[in-house]
């Protein structure tokens, strides 16, 4: 059974803050509301056993704004997923908080729309940390996202073992690190562009294009792999009997 996500939401609305809650738990999320910044400090530093899976934050809340909490949090756990939501349109603020955090959504805005991004911003962050998973066994292929090569072991007629290692670039390692942690699913475009690249923009997009069609070539040593498009949505790497080692 996957584990429930623990959220920790600040917002000093008293209604929409309930509202929310409601909606998030109905959602399967286990929800704690705080409605200043010094409680939802209070609410994060003490929950030392189960840590939050992520923060959702107004920035307009009293004791201590959405941006000087988001600071604190990330002094206890620096990579805390953290989503801010504001009423405020100023250009600056919506830098400041994607500088400080994950995500930045604008009010008004629709409770499947927060849905959404809370679940994008989840895999981002777990995209980030199966990267620190040493090794895949993607078919006949051994994947070293620490060393960043592909090896795969031949054995000629008479029985002798060669080793054959593909280096891949800093880039190459971390989008296919994402592509083997979500091995025979889908990995959506946007999720791979913020996760390596931070922007989903067009030259990115077409950046990690150029880097599908080097995975591709790399992932030729076995027939049995293959990435492929999956239009409107992202890529999927296809590995039969896909291993951890």
């Amino acid at each position: 059974m996957e584990k429930q996500v623990k959220l920790l939401l600040c917002e000093d609305d008293e209604n929409l803050g309930m509202l929310l809650r409601e909606y998030l738990q109905s959602k399967d999320f286990k929800v704690t509301l705080a409605q200043d910044g010094e409680e939802g400090l209070a609410a994060f530093s003490e929950a030392r056993d189960e840590r939050f899976d992520i923060c959702v934050l107004d920035v307009m809340i009293p004791k201590k704004d959405g941006f000087e909490l988001a600071r604190d949090i990330r002094e206890i756990e620096p990579d805390a997923p953290i989503i801010f939501l504001t009423a405020k349109s100023d250009k600056g603020d919506t830098i400041e908080g994607l500088r400080l955090g994950d995500d930045y959504v604008p009010k008004p805005f629709s409770m499947e729309e927060l849905v959404l991004r809370i679940n994008n911003v989840l895999r981002r962050s777990r995209g980030k940390a199966d990267k620190s998973k040493a090794l895949y066994k993607l078919g006949e292929l051994v994947f070293d996202t620490q060393k960043q090569t592909l090896t795969r072991r031949f054995t000629d007629a008479e029985g002798k073992s060669t080793l054959s290692v593909q280096k891949l670039t800093t880039k190459e390692s971390e989008l296919l690190a994402l592509l083997a942690s979500n091995a025979n699913s889908i990995l959506e475009r946007q999720v791979a562009l913020k996760t390596i690249w931070s922007e989903d923009t067009y030259f990115n997009a077409r950046s990690m294009d150029v880097y599908i069609t080097k995975l591709r070539k790399h992932l030729k040593e076995d027939p049995s792999l293959g990435i492929i498009n999956i239009h409107g949505k992202g890529y999927k790497l296809i590995v039969p009997n896909l291993e951890e080692v």
